[in-house]
């Protein structure tokens, strides 16, 4: 046998296909991590290569742009998805079973990636900031990933080891839950990793309420929460709040439909009807646009905790905030900002609006407390439970992509319906 043979033979350590493999793939965790860590806008090629000990040369071997390597990082992530559930439905037989394997396998990835023993996956966040035949490869690869979830779904139905749920709401419902799990498990003590994955199937299977009894959701009037008021007679400050506001509304979808780097002022401009002189008159800049866009969707979500005093009981207020924010998301008043392109805000800006998300995943954690201590609500995780439903809030704006929505307040109960009651039959 020659040294070529040798070399071509994929099974040898001299192979320079399963050098070339070995690589791409260390190219490739490395890269997703720092995505997932600091966003595409704010990593550089160079920053992926030092990273790396490689020069800028020896990358460009590899990928030649930023968006090539986006592009692959995310066909990765969903090729790893897709033969993961190969596994799971193999090695399990219900459609319950199963889901709750794409659960523990996620945690447990997650787990092996911190511990350098597995490679990082990159997190979907930035598929807007691709073009043409990338974005719409990737799309339709995670339109295959959500099919196949979601017939784990229906088959789980039809077998009986889930009861009957909608099933495309309760598909979005889990994989939105998982979307940010690289960000807040990076916080949790390493002995806690397993234990995490497990009250993520807790939840998943017996849900928030203690009871055999399925949970009614509550029948609360929003509209006096998000309605808009008008104009204040010939008020100017008001005048000019109500044009900030409707340009906070609009970027906000073009931001969370294109990413940052894909939403244009001029085309928000003349969507608005505005001339480019009154635009700028009021924005500053696409950076400054986006930071008050987040401020407004912080101003919104502390306005449905307010409201949601009034409720009874703990699991009655989580009720009213999680569907506040379904209803607000596919109102006229919102969407509230997709939280994928923060990584575009510079630090200090970005650590403003983190430290302000967390307070109010912390009242969602308060509120959760409460539930337990009045019995309204049984003894989960509430770390766990306050991430995978906050996550999966930032989720529900994609609703409308997989299903109709005539009656939006009966997909909001069919939405939340897994976490609230579990997937188990009761």
């Amino acid at each position: 046998m020659t040294d070529k043979d040798l070399s071509d033979n994929a099974g040898s350590p001299f192979s320079r296909t399963a050098q070339h493999g070995a690589k791409r793939a260390a190219i490739l965790s490395q890269a997703s991590r720092l995505f997932n860590l600091r966003g595409s806008r704010s990593t550089t090629l160079l920053d992926i290569a030092g990273s790396l000990g490689l020069t800028k040369t020896s990358l460009y071997y590899y990928v030649k742009t930023k968006e090539e390597l986006i592009f692959q990082c995310y066909l990765s992530a969903l090729d790893k998805q897709m033969r993961g559930l190969d596994q799971i439905e193999k090695r399990h037989r219900s459609g319950l079973e199963r889901l709750q394997a794409v659960y523990r396998d996620h945690f447990f990835d997650c787990r092996e990636a911190l511990e350098g023993r597995r490679t990082h996956r990159a997190a979907l966040l930035e598929i807007a900031s691709l073009k043409g035949r990338r974005r719409h490869q990737v799309e339709q690869q995670y339109i295959q990933l959500f099919l196949r979830i979601r017939r784990f779904v229906q088959e789980g139905i039809a077998e009986g080891s889930i009861r009957p749920v909608e099933s495309s709401a309760v598909t979005l419902c889990l994989i939105g839950s998982l979307q940010w799990t690289f960000n807040w498990i990076r916080t949790v003590p390493p002995e806690r990793l397993d234990a995490v994955g497990e009250a993520a199937c807790d939840l998943l299977v017996n849900g928030l309420i203690p009871q055999s009894a399925q949970y009614r959701f509550g029948d609360f009037d929003f509209s006096a929460l998000y309605g808009s008021s008008g104009l204040q007679g010939f008020d100017r400050k008001s005048q000019n709040q109500m044009k900030q506001d409707a340009f906070y509304k609009t970027a906000t979808r073009f931001f969370n439909e294109r990413g940052f780097a894909g939403a244009a002022l001029d085309e928000i401009a003349e969507t608005l009807e505005v001339t480019k002189g009154a635009f700028y008159y009021h924005i500053k800049n696409k950076e400054d646009l986006l930071y008050n866009c987040y401020q407004r969707s912080l101003e919104m979500a502390r306005r449905q905790y307010d409201a949601a005093r009034v409720c009874s009981s703990g699991l009655e207020r989580l009720d009213y905030v999680c569907r506040a924010a379904f209803h607000v998301q596919n109102s006229f008043d919102g969407p509230m900002i997709r939280y994928n392109s923060i990584t575009a805000l510079p630090a200090p800006r970005r650590r403003k609006i983190v430290a302000a998300t967390e307070a109010l995943n912390n009242r969602f954690g308060q509120t959760l407390r409460d539930g337990i201590e009045d019995g309204s609500v049984r003894n989960v995780d509430v770390e766990t439970t306050q991430e995978l439903i906050s996550s999966a809030i930032n989720a529900s704006m994609d609703l409308p992509m997989w299903r109709k929505m005539e009656d939006v307040d009966q997909a909001s109960r069919e939405y939340f319906d897994c976490f609230f009651n579990g997937l188990k039959p009761r």
